[in-house]
C-alpha cells in the first residue's frame, strides 16, 4: 500500500514533459527520426509522457505491465498502426518511472518477435535510469532504425511519403 501511495505522489507531482524536455532536444530528436526514416519505409513515433493518469495508477499489477498498456494505448491514439506497410514503431518514454517501451505494428512483428523488442527495451533502460533521457531516446531511435533498415529498406528509386509526424509527442 505504501508503494502505491509513493507512486501516486510521484506521478502527481512530476514536472510536465515540456519542462523536462527542452526545445533543442525535441529538435534533435525530430531530426534523428527524419534521418532514420530516409533509410527505410517504416515510421518512428516518439511519445514522452510525464506521468500516468490516475486510472492507470489505480490498476492492479506491476508497473511494467501498466506502462506497457499505456504505450499500447498511445500507439493507437497516435495512429502508429495506420501506416501503409504496417511497420510503424512507437518509442514511449514514461518520465515518472524512467521507463521506455517499444510498440511495433503487425507488419514488423512478422519479422521481429516480442522477446527481441523486450531485450532492446532492457538494453535501453540504463541511460534512462541515469537520467540521460536524450541518450536513451537516441539509442532507441538507432535500435529501431537498425531493425527497420533490415526488414523494410528504402529502395533507391522509391518515393517515401512521411505518414506520421517526426516531432515527438509530449503528454
Amino acid at each position: 500500500m505504501f508503494e502505491r501511495m509513493k507512486r501516486l505522489i510521484r506521478h502527481r507531482y512530476m514536472e510536465e514533459s515540456r519542462s523536462v524536455i527542452g526545445q533543442e532536444m525535441l529538435q534533435r530528436l525530430r531530426q534523428r527520426v527524419s534521418r532514420s526514416e530516409s533509410l527505410h519505409t517504416g515510421e518512428i513515433r516518439i511519445c514522452i509522457e510525464s506521468a500516468l493518469p490516475n486510472s492507470y495508477l489505480l490498476r492492479p499489477g506491476a508497473m511494467r505491465v501498466i506502462s506497457r498498456q499505456r504505450a499500447i494505448a498511445q500507439f493507437g491514439k497516435l495512429h502508429v498502426w495506420d501506416t501503409e506497410h504496417n511497420n510503424g514503431v512507437l518509442i514511449y518514454l514514461l518520465l515518472a518511472e524512467r521507463t521506455i517501451e517499444l510498440v511495433a505494428d503487425r507488419g514488423l512483428n512478422r519479422f521481429v518477435d516480442q522477446a527481441h523488442w523486450q531485450r532492446m527495451v532492457e538494453d535501453l533502460g540504463g541511460a534512462l535510469r541515469h537520467n540521460r533521457l536524450e541518450d536513451g531516446l537516441t539509442q532507441a531511435i538507432d535500435a529501431v532504425n537498425t531493425v527497420l533498415v533490415q526488414h523494410f529498406p528504402l529502395r533507391t528509386d522509391a518515393v517515401r511519403p512521411n505518414e506520421l509526424p517526426d516531432q515527438p509527442a509530449l503528454l
